[in-house]
C-alpha cells in the first residue's frame, strides 16, 4: 500500500453519508469529476475498492465500511484540534445539524434556537426533520431528538422531556357537528391522522383503541399538516400540548383520552466535547428544562 493523500478522506465521507457524487460535490463545493478522480486516487492508493458503483449511487464495501470507523474518528480529532486551539475566546463558529420531529422542530426548536444563532453569529445551525431511518454514525446530524432512547451505537443520549398529547378539535367543527362528551360520540366524526405505512416508530400510533368508534379518516403524513387539518375543522386530531398553545380556535376534546411520551437528546460520543456540539446540546436542555410547563 502506497502513502495516500489524507485529504481524500475528506471526499471519501462526504460520498460515504451522501450516497452520490452530484450531493458530495454540491456539500465539498466541487466539481463532481475531482470527486470521482479522489474517490479513485484513495481507491488505488489503498488498493481497495471502497464502494459498490450503480445508477443508484454509492455503496460502501466491506473494506469501505471499516475504513468508514478510522475517517471518522479521524475527522473528529481534526474537529477537536480545531476547537481546542481555536481558544476560548474566540466566536463559536461552523455548522451543526439539528434533526427532531417535526413536532417538536417547528413549534419549539425553530423560535427557540433563534437566540442561540444571535449569540453566536459565525454559527451555522440546520434544523431537519427526522427521516424515517438515520444515522448519527454518518454525520446526518449532530444532534438529535428521539421518540425512544437508542440502544446500539456509540451514542450520548438523555432525557430531554416527557410531554402530553390529547383530542383537539376547532369550535367550529364541534359546533358542526355536535359535542363530544365520551367516546361513543366519535361514531360518524373524522379522524385526522397518520399515514400508517409511513410511521417510523411505534411510540407514534395514538389511534388503535379509537378506530372502532369511526371508520372517518383524514390521513396526513406530518405532525403539521395534521394540525392545520384540525384547525381548518376538517375533524378531531391528537396534537401536541405544547403545539396548541397557538392556536386558541382549538379545545380539548374528552380530556380524560391523553398520551404521554418522551423526547431523547442524542449526540454521537465522538462529537459530544466538540465546543459548538457541546454549545447547541445544552442550549437546548436548557430551554426545554425552562419551559416544562409546555410540555406536561
Amino acid at each position: 500500500m502506497s502513502a495516500f493523500d489524507w485529504d481524500d478522506l475528506r471526499f471519501f465521507l462526504a460520498v460515504a453519508r451522501a450516497g452520490r457524487l452530484t450531493v458530495a460535490a454540491r456539500q465539498l463545493e466541487a466539481d463532481h469529476t475531482t470527486v470521482s478522480r479522489r474517490i479513485s486516487a484513495l481507491e488505488a492508493s489503498l488498493k481497495a475498492k471502497l464502494f459498490e458503483r450503480s445508477p443508484q449511487g454509492y455503496t460502501l464495501t466491506e473494506p469501505g465500511e471499516r475504513l468508514l470507523g478510522h475517517a471518522e474518528a479521524m475527522e473528529t480529532q481534526a474537529l477537536s484540534v480545531a476547537s481546542e486551539l481555536g481558544g476560548a475566546d474566540l466566536a463559536l463558529t461552523g455548522t451543526v445539524r439539528i434533526g427532531a420531529p417535526d413536532g417538536i422542530g417547528t413549534y419549539f426548536l425553530a423560535p427557540e434556537l433563534g437566540a442561540l444563532a444571535e449569540r453566536h453569529p459565525g454559527l451555522t445551525l440546520q434544523l431537519v426533520a427526522l427521516p424515517r431511518t438515520f444515522s448519527l454514525s454518518k454525520r446526518e446530524a449532530d444532534i438529535a431528538v428521539t421518540l425512544e432512547q437508542p440502544t446500539e451505537g456509540r451514542l450520548v443520549s438523555r432525557k430531554l422531556t416527557d410531554y402530553r398529547l390529547r383530542l383537539y378539535a376547532s369550535k367550529e367543527y364541534l359546533e358542526r357537528h355536535g359535542p363530544v362528551t365520551e367516546v361513543a360520540d366519535l361514531s360518524g366524526k373524522t379522524l385526522v391522522t397518520y399515514v400508517a405505512d409511513l410511521l417510523y416508530s411505534p411510540v407514534l400510533d395514538y389511534f388503535s383503541a379509537l378506530e372502532k368508534h369511526t371508520s372517518r379518516r383524514f390521513e396526513c403524513a406530518s405532525v403539521v399538516a395534521q394540525a392545520e387539518a384540525v384547525r381548518a375543522g376538517i375533524g378531531i386530531g391528537v396534537l401536541h400540548d405544547y403545539a396548541v398553545r397557538q392556536f386558541p380556535e382549538l379545545q380539548v376534546v374528552l380530556p380524560e383520552v391523553s398520551y404521554l411520551r418522551t423526547y431523547w437528546l442524542v449526540t454521537h460520543a465522538d462529537l459530544r466535547n466538540l465546543r459548538r456540539v457541546e454549545e447547541v446540546y445544552s442550549f437546548i436542555l436548557s430551554r426545554v428544562r425552562a419551559n416544562r410547563g409546555l410540555f406536561v
